[in-house]
């Protein structure tokens, strides 16, 4: 048997005569190439092509897998996490679960800092993952106690650790530069008119956006963020500044400008309440048989409100973030939902608060 295993955009290959097997090598080779899914209702509803990039396809189960992958990855090619090292950060939970992995295919040590207002599973997950986890009280940015601070902290006592901050460290940026922007352009043929998507650390949106401008300046590009958050009234008024009570959704929403978002090329934002959020969930759930968390109905709601102010015809892009199943004790009980006053959203009303920047 004639054997050869050869990268083909991160696929390998081994040959024989009797033909050719195709896999990914590892955990990390693995992340990205997640196809892209037409939202066949709300697509008919509006007469544009809605597609959500399935994220929640990645081996950790979110887009926090790449930009756990391209922290790693440069911090290696930098020479800031070296052999035996451990890896830092703080995070809402997908990206501390994405680094757990990739750390234990890298041969990495792993300490995760998270907020104690997060989904239980987020934590189980992490600490199944063999990755150490510190739960600290859930404050503003400012307090010196906040969660991404005290990871810089405990990075700078560990020796040999790197702290990836995932907020400020643009290595998050530039993965999204050179994978899921590509793969947007590559899977629409050129075609996309709009792209949508809410933002946390500004991985995904500032990254994504960079690469579709530079292909093709009329591509779209909107902010959809969560009510709480300040970053609508940011690039509609170039002001910090939040509107409505603080939001259900982990991981998005922020009141700060990271060096990952800032300077990104962002036309438009508009600001998506819990209650919308719930509705678009519970419709992606019942019309597409999609399972997705909080941030991916943020995401949708976006996306679906672009489409109808651009009118039919359009192609309209956004993240379908990560799956439902982490958020079963909050999003998918209805006990809960009715302690928040969103059940009835669940189940189709739509007299959506308004709290738009």
């Amino acid at each position: 048997m004639a054997q050869g295993v050869v990268a083909n955009e991160r696929w390998f290959r081994m040959t024989d005569d009797s033909g050719q097997m195709r896999f990914r090598k590892g955990f990390v080779d693995a992340i990205g190439h997640t196809p892209l899914i037409r939202l066949e209702a709300l697509s008919r509803e509006t007469g544009c092509d809605i597609l959500g990039k399935a994220e929640f396809m990645n081996p950790g189960g979110s887009v926090k897998d790449r930009a756990a992958r391209g922290l790693v990855e440069d911090a290696e090619r930098r020479g800031a996490l070296g052999p035996g090292g451990t890896v830092v950060d703080g995070t809402a939970g997908n990206t501390g679960i994405g680094l757990a992995h990739v750390c234990l295919a890298r041969g990495y040590r792993c300490l995760i800092v998270m907020p104690d207002n997060q989904s239980a599973d987020k934590y189980d997950t992490i600490r199944a993952l063999g990755a150490s986890l510190e739960t600290v009280k859930a404050v503003p940015y400012s307090d010196p106690n906040h969660f991404q601070k005290v990871a810089r902290r405990r990075a700078a006592e560990i020796p040999g650790a790197f702290w990836a901050n995932q907020f400020d460290n643009v290595a998050n940026r530039d993965t999204h530069v050179a994978t899921t922007g590509p793969e947007i352009w590559r899977d629409t043929a050129g075609r996309v008119d709009a792209f949508v998507a809410a933002t946390g650390t500004g991985g995904t949106l500032g990254g994504v956006a960079r690469y579709l401008k530079s292909r093709r300046a009329e591509v779209r590009t909107v902010l959809a963020d969560p009510q709480g958050s300040s970053l609508c009234h940011f690039v509609c008024h170039g002001e910090l500044k939040s509107r409505g009570p603080g939001s259900i959704t982990e991981g998005i929403g922020i009141a700060r400008i990271t060096a990952n978002f800032a300077g990104v090329p962002i036309d438009a934002a508009l600001t998506v309440s819990d209650a919308e959020a719930v509705y678009y969930v519970y419709r992606l759930l019942r019309e597409e048989g999609l399972s997705l968390g909080a941030s991916s109905g943020v995401n949708v709601a976006g996306a679906v409100r672009v489409a109808r102010q651009l009118g039919p015809g359009h192609v309209i892009v956004t993240i379908l973030c990560d799956t439902g199943a982490k958020y079963r004790p909050r999003l998918f009980d209805r006990e809960w939902l009715a302690s928040k006053n969103l059940e009835r959203y669940a189940d189709g009303a739509t007299d959506f608060p308004d709290f738009d920047c």
